[in-house]
């Protein structure tokens, strides 16, 4: 059996409404809970970036000062006695480093930057369309069990692919939309549904 965790909203705080709390820019408030589509997020993400200066190091040193959920790392801890653990992530590993080394670096599956020479982000680097669905898609035909937990739109796609699918701490709005996936909002609750589906899929 495999556990497949979404990082933001999951184990730690958005890292995009922390950089938006810190450096005062309400523009980059915006998550997937709010704008679905990726491309499009990531696009009017870098803009702003770009059109107040801001670079890599700006966000590096925001992120450096975040910790994980209150909870996370223990819950993190339960699950890998239980589940092989994989988080699969929309962020990217020049952002993930610090919060990865406070939850004792699981395997993380995420994307990448490109930065010219000043430490401005010039681009991002997608491992794959739609990654956290088609890992989770690779992981089954290698013949493993999955159990997927998030809290977006964009983990959505991943809970349909795997055999059982949770969403943890979701907006209403994702609630109403995708009632077939149970709503779990501690991490007792998680843990539990966690081995619910794990009987269930055996």
């Amino acid at each position: 059996m495999l556990a497949a965790l979404d990082l933001e909203g999951v184990l730690t705080p958005e890292i995009w409404i922390e950089v938006a709390e810190q450096t005062g820019i309400d523009e980059l408030r915006r998550t997937t809970r709010d704008q679905p589509d990726y491309d499009v997020l990531m696009k009017q993400r870098l803009e702003v970036l770009a059109t107040r200066g801001l670079g890599l190091p700006d966000l590096q040193a925001v992120i450096a000062s975040m910790e994980p959920l209150p909870g996370a790392r223990s819950f993190l801890d339960w699950l890998r006695e239980h589940f092989q653990v994989l988080i699969l992530s929309d962020t990217f590993y020049p952002f993930a480093e610090p919060l990865m080394r406070q939850l004792g670096f699981p395997m993380l599956l995420c994307h990448d930057l490109d930065v010219d020479d000043a430490g401005r982000i010039v681009d991002i680097r997608i491992r794959l369309r739609d990654q956290k669905r088609r890992a989770v898609r690779a992981f089954r035909e290698l013949n493993f069990r999955i159990v997927a937990a998030g809290d977006s739109y964009n983990d959505i796609s991943m809970l349909a692919e795997a055999d059982a699918g949770i969403l943890f701490r979701p907006p209403d709005k994702v609630i109403e939309e995708f009632p077939q996936f149970p709503v779990t909002r501690s991490y007792d609750e998680l843990q539990a549904a966690f081995l619910e589906a794990r009987d269930r899929c055996r």
